[in-house]
């Protein structure tokens, strides 16, 4: 299942404008800035410690082969050490090694390779053989009666030596023995060697590759099948695709890409729904303003004709004021808003401005409007756009369901744990019955027997709003069980800032 790739800029569009072909990112090199295919980062994957260790194996090879190839040829240098050892004696204070004028032959010499030897008494001074091979030291000190190796440049030649400490005359004198042969038959042997263990592996190399491609697409071929199927769909399917066949490891996605397309499906359904609110209620208005208009034009007398042109100012203020509470409610449907405009929301400092917009038009119709703060900022997570317009509906249902002479307050506070932020908004107007309490929260639903112009969406916008913020929104009867009060919990945030006095904004 794989994503349309992004439109290409024209700088990188070819012969007739067709775009270039993606290349994939290589093994070893910088990263091409292109997406690379799921298919290719596997194998590289693969393939990368693949090529990582074929030198590694190389060299441990060659390791091994040096070893088992110097086995066979130690044994014979430790042989010629005991032939020199068993020709040495004691004449007198004189240490005599007894070889033939053929040495070379008697210490198992032939071939390609060089063969010497060397004898010298404790104090350095050569009894027998060739003066060049140097004498041991340092970490290649001998031991007694031990047959120890190293491997030395001699006259710029590589060789392997063999020495041992040779004790005489029941171990009151010694001498040093040492034999040394060229390394032309051992590196012929190693590179027998290699060349056995590399070889099979330069044709079984490419066969792994291949096997891995084969079992890499047979291992992708489910995700190919989903990418067909959803290939299919026609553009307006937004079901979920069943997880029932799907691989193990393809089901969280799976699963999240069902989410997603459940919360597409919601948004395109609100969009709907807001289309088909807004062309019912819009229906109405348009249709009295139109009879008004009408009633205007064929008027002649000016007061009349006054008193029309004023109602049809009055059903445009309906109409605007329905067009915003529309479009506020499809913007808290929104799943835009949900995700992206979230930020910290002082409740407290927002409460006290709505109250104060609300001022002038509470003091016309003679209703006193209060405000109670909270000592401190009340700080909440939520969108202070939405905030501020449930904010507004609230207060525009207080003033517009109460009396003149009546009272509304708008109060902040936080709850008895600290834990949620809590706004009320009372008012002494008629009150809604208890068995309407709920369905006043519907679309377009109004209690009978209010006089007030309303179009029944501002508490379902709070609603909505209320829940896009995970809080609660109740409503109830005021102090006394006289009018409405209707309460907004929200999860808060941890307090801070500068304290502030609680206040009243009276009208």
């Amino acid at each position: 299942m794989g994503a349309p790739e992004p439109e290409r800029p024209a700088s990188q569009a070819g012969k007739g404008g067709k775009a270039a072909k993606p290349r994939r990112t290589p093994v070893f090199g910088p990263p091409s800035p292109e997406p690379n295919s799921l298919f290719g980062e596997i194998l590289d994957w693969m393939l990368a410690p693949l090529l990582l260790l074929w030198p590694i194996s190389i060299a441990a090879t060659h390791h091994v082969a040096n070893e088992i190839a110097d086995q066979p040829y130690d044994r014979v240098l430790i042989e010629n050490v005991a032939t020199i050892a068993r020709l040495t004696r004691l004449e007198g204070d004189r240490v005599v090694v007894d070889l033939p004028i053929h040495a070379d032959t008697m210490l198992h010499a032939g071939g390609d390779d060089r063969l010497i030897f060397q004898v010298r008494d404790p104090r350095g001074e050569l009894l027998a053989g060739d003066e060049n091979l140097p004498a041991p030291s340092g970490e290649n000190e001998p031991v007694f009666e031990a047959v120890r190796f190293r491997d030395q440049h001699i006259e710029g030649e590589p060789f392997r030596v063999a020495y041992q400490v040779h004790a005489l005359d029941a171990g009151q004198r010694w001498i040093i023995i040492q034999v040394a042969e060229t390394r032309r038959k051992r590196d012929a042997l190693a590179s027998q060697i290699i060349s056995g263990v590399l070889l099979p592996q330069f044709a079984i190399l490419p066969l792994a590759v291949l096997l891995v491609w084969l079992g890499l697409s047979r291992g992708l071929a489910p995700l190919n099948r989903l990418r067909a199927k959803m290939a299919e769909r026609r553009p307006g399917d937004l079901s979920p695709i069943n997880t029932r066949r799907i691989p193990e490891e393809l089901q969280p996605m799976i699963r999240s890409f069902n989410e997603l397309m459940a919360r597409l499906e919601e948004n395109l359904q609100a969009q709907q729904r807001f289309i088909a609110d807004a062309a019912h209620q819009m229906r109405t208005p348009l249709t009295g303003l139109r009879m008004q208009a009408d009633l205007a034009v064929a008027e002649k007398d000016p007061e009349q004709l006054r008193r029309s042109v004023e109602q049809i100012a009055q059903a445009a203020e309906r109409a605007g004021h329905l067009i915003n509470q529309l479009l506020t409610l499809a913007r808290a449907e929104s799943s835009h808003d949900k995700i992206h405009r979230f930020e910290h929301v002082d409740m407290e400092a927002l409460g006290r401005d709505v109250a104060q917009d609300w001022a002038m038009r509470a003091r016309a119709k003679r209703i006193d409007l209060g405000f109670e703060g909270w000592p401190e900022p009340l700080f909440v997570h939520g969108v202070p756009l939405l905030l501020r317009e449930l904010l507004n509906n609230l207060l525009d249902n207080a003033v517009k369901y109460t009396p003149g002479g009546g009272h509304a307050t708008l109060r902040t506070r936080a709850d008895d744990n600290g834990e949620r932020v809590v706004v009320e908004v009372e008012d002494s107007g008629i009150g809604v019955p208890a068995e309407d309490r709920e369905r006043v929260f519907e679309r377009f639903y109004r209690v009978l027997g209010t006089n007030a112009d309303g179009s029944g969406l501002g508490l379902p916008i709070c609603r909505e709003i209320a829940d896009l913020h995970q809080a609660d929104l109740t409503l109830g009867p005021g102090p006394g069980g006289i009018g409405t009060c209707v309460v907004l919990e929200l999860p808060g945030l941890a307090s801070a800032g500068v304290t502030r006095d609680a206040g009243g904004l009276d009208s």
